[in-house]
């Protein structure tokens, strides 16, 4: 199938698919819910290391992917439930200004959270008191949550 934009801002582009009977927004629609698919798969395989293991083993090999994407659905939700409790922003650069949130700001957000309660559940009173500028004490905290 060959679709073109009807204003030519994007270039003509070719869908292939096997079922030669598939309808032309069937086989559009496919593409798009792929894509979704497409992305979840690259951020599980960039943060969490999907395909990256190097197990001895059949068994530990089809045991790990499982787990690492159910990781990655557990810390989608945790950060689901921050956004809705807490608000979840994306981290912007000066020449990058993201509009989304990404699994690696769902991550941070996540790991930031599991950090300051441990944290603050084990802190004592005045036991080697440092006292840190809150806005650097943040850089640093927003550094090793995004750290790869």
């Amino acid at each position: 199938m060959l679709a073109r934009d009807p204003v030519g801002k994007f270039k003509p582009q070719a869908f292939l698919c096997t079922d030669q009977d598939a309808a032309p927004a069937d086989i559009l629609a496919w593409f798009v819910r792929r894509w979704a698919i497409e992305v979840t798969f690259g951020e599980a395989r960039r943060h969490l290391g999907v395909e990256t293991q190097r197990q001895w083993s059949d068994l530990a090999i089809a045991r790990t992917t499982p787990v690492l994407l159910g990781l990655y659905s557990l810390v989608t939700l945790w950060a689901d439930d921050l956004r809705r409790s807490r608000g979840l922003l994306p981290l912007t650069a000066a020449w990058y200004a993201k509009k989304r949130v990404t699994f690696s700001d769902a991550l941070a957000t996540v790991r930031r959270a599991l950090w300051a309660e441990a944290a603050l559940r084990t802190s004592r009173r005045h036991r080697d008191l440092v006292e840190v500028p809150r806005p650097v004490l943040n850089r640093l905290t927003t550094l090793a949550c995004y750290a790869a």
